[in-house]
């Protein structure tokens, strides 16, 4: 098959001939028909994933159709529609047991763990387990930009936020996640403000349905009491900064609920967080690490009925020949929206 490789962290990839893989006993080969190009996947490519070895293929937001499956695998036949989280679960341990499968135990990361979507074939494990069906008039560009992206934001602003009518929600970053979270707070009534460098990203948010929006040249932390009356109720860090980190949590108000969703490389420090406000305020600091494959159903009815305009995220269609560019570009601040690959069939 045709993959994007890497053999050395922050070296240029190339599109290569590589073997194709194989099917586990309780896994599935899935035919890449789109798969979203992240963040997450420039932070692998840049080294900050200690579970990368070398040579690796990235991509973990996926879509496309069973190419095989093992002999154990029960649910899933050759030719089903599919997408799958990014955290793929064991299904045995303690925390699968309680159904927080997005921290199994023993999780494994396409992309990540083991070899990736930006290919035309990837393998996964406990297929019955992890795989989800797509909605038959879903396409599968729109499935790809639900990814972790889409799907970490829904567990983000639904799930840990646990967001309400007439809340205020503060979005920091208005990449993929951000404009993501914009969608799903405004959608469930709350009234949202942006925050990002760029005056494009803050033009899409709003148009994506926040009523404010705030650019980081400004004092990020007094606008948003300002526009928000005292803070916000819900706060999102949705880029991966110890000073974002940081503003979205002294922007809350009291019993305010800040959730981290970008990630924080250890190059970049540790927050400074204002502790003594969080005992007195009552604030509480979430973490959100994906969604799992249960909660898919839910968020896919959601956007299946046309409350969320998921349609409009994927910027960008490209092909697996112009990804090792993209991936490249991926760090820097004018990046907005989502890109998806698409890798076409010989």
């Amino acid at each position: 098959m045709r993959a994007v490789l890497y053999e050395a962290f922050g070296a240029a990839p190339a599109v290569r001939e590589v073997p194709d893989p194989m099917t586990s006993a309780d896994g599935a080969v899935i035919r890449v028909k789109a798969t979203g190009l992240c963040r997450s996947d420039w932070h692998g490519w840049q080294g900050h994933d200690p579970d990368i070895a070398l040579p690796h293929v990235p991509g973990h937001e996926l879509a496309g159709v069973v190419e095989s499956v093992g002999a154990g695998v029960r649910r899933w036949r050759v030719g089903d529609r599919v997408t799958v989280p990014f955290v793929c679960a064991c299904g045995g341990c303690e925390q699968c047991g309680s159904g927080n499968e997005q921290v199994c135990d023993f999780q494994e990361q396409p992309g990540f763990t083991h070899w990736g979507s930006f290919a035309e074939l990837v393998a996964l494990r406990n297929a019955d387990v992890n795989l989800v069906a797509l909605p038959d008039d879903m396409d599968f560009v729109t499935a790809a930009a639900l990814g972790c992206r889409f799907a970490t934001a829904w567990r983000a602003v639904v799930l840990q936020g646990r967001v309400r009518p007439d809340e205020w929600v503060a979005v920091h970053g208005c990449g993929g996640v951000g404009l993501s979270a914009v969608m799903i707070a405004a959608d469930a009534g709350a009234q949202v403000v942006a925050i990002d460098a760029q005056p494009a990203a803050l033009a899409r948010a709003h148009s994506f349905g926040a009523a404010y929006t705030v650019s980081t040249s400004e004092d990020v932390v007094d606008s948003v009491r300002a526009i928000t009356g005292g803070g916000a109720h819900l706060s999102i860090d949705a880029i991966g900064s110890p000073s974002v980190a940081e503003a979205s949590v002294s922007g809350l108000r009291k019993r305010g609920r800040h959730v981290q969703v970008g990630l924080l490389p250890a190059g970049l420090g540790s927050p400074t967080l204002p502790m003594s406000r969080v005992i007195g305020w009552e604030l509480e600091i979430l973490g959100c690490h994906g969604l799992q494959a249960h909660e898919y159903p839910r968020m896919l009815d959601r956007v299946d009925s046309g409350g969320i305009p998921i349609d409009r995220l994927a910027e960008r269609r490209i092909s697996l020949d112009e990804a090792p560019e993209f991936l490249m570009a991926m760090g820097r601040p004018e990046q907005t929206g989502v890109t998806v690959i698409e890798p076409r069939e010989r």
